[in-house]
């Protein structure tokens, strides 16, 4: 591959690492013909560097590179480290698996596992939310220093949905709730007909890494039978990636 092609594939990379697009838009974003950026997404897809979210769609960051990112010492790199507890999740769930930290105050999501249904959540990869709205964000906001907390809080939050919550006192009460749990669930207050769960990541302070989830369509996940022992798988996970990055 010429030099000029490579700086190209890595100005994609650099790209999409922000979030997935599809062709049109990343030529768009990039200043480079339609021609030229679906060319050079064939051979990162072939490669394993890209993926497409669904067949024809936009395309994300694939595990390709993740894999290249793996020759960080085990345990040290986050989204290498946390693949086969996302797996895991999904094994046991059923439903798509997350990776989020938070980035710039909102809730970045690092990584997804997908899942063989016809009736999937999309790909989150790349993303940024509300923190106060997602389960990942919550989990990570309880953890947060006081001052940081209430930092957050006093300022206007997001609504998303009809029941996203927005009374600080309110969010209070949940963080605190969270802290004694492990563990948060969050019903359709990001996005009508999405619920999810999540737990944090924490370092030997008890400090946020990061956040794991799992996420379904409300009409199927959670059962409410099993919601309690959904919580408390993404706790383990999170406890055992925890200690796994601490080692």
């Amino acid at each position: 591959m010429a030099v000029q092609s490579v700086e190209r594939a890595f100005l994609l990379l650099r790209t999409l690492a922000q979030g997935p697009l599809g062709v049109t838009d990343l030529a768009e974003r990039v200043d480079l013909p339609k021609s030229t950026v679906a060319r050079l997404l064939s051979a990162l897809e072939s490669e394993g560097a890209v993926a497409q979210v669904e067949a024809g769609g936009a395309y994300r960051i694939g595990d390709g590179l993740i894999d290249i990112a793996g020759v960080v010492p085990a345990g040290r790199n986050l989204i290498t480290a946390a693949r086969p507890h996302l797996l895991e999740l999904t094994e046991a769930t059923g439903e798509a698996a997350g990776l989020s930290i938070i980035d710039n105050g909102r809730a970045h999501y690092l990584d997804q596992t997908q899942i063989s249904s016809d009736i999937q959540i999309r790909d989150w990869t790349g993303e940024y939310t509300p923190i106060h709205v997602v389960a990942a964000g919550l989990v990570m906001l309880a953890h947060l220093p006081a001052d940081e907390q209430d930092e957050f809080l006093a300022q206007p939050l997001e609504v998303c949905t009809q029941w996203t919550v927005v009374d600080p006192e309110a969010i209070r009460d949940r963080l605190t709730q969270i802290r004694s749990l492990g563990y948060a669930w969050v019903y359709e207050e990001f996005v009508e007909d999405l619920n999810s769960v999540a737990a944090p990541v924490l370092d030997m302070d008890g400090q946020p890494l990061a956040a794991l989830h799992v996420h379904g369509p409300a009409y199927r996940f959670p059962d409410p039978d099993l919601a309690h022992d959904h919580g408390l798988a993404v706790a383990a996970a999170a406890n055992r990636l925890a200690a796994q990055l601490s080692a």
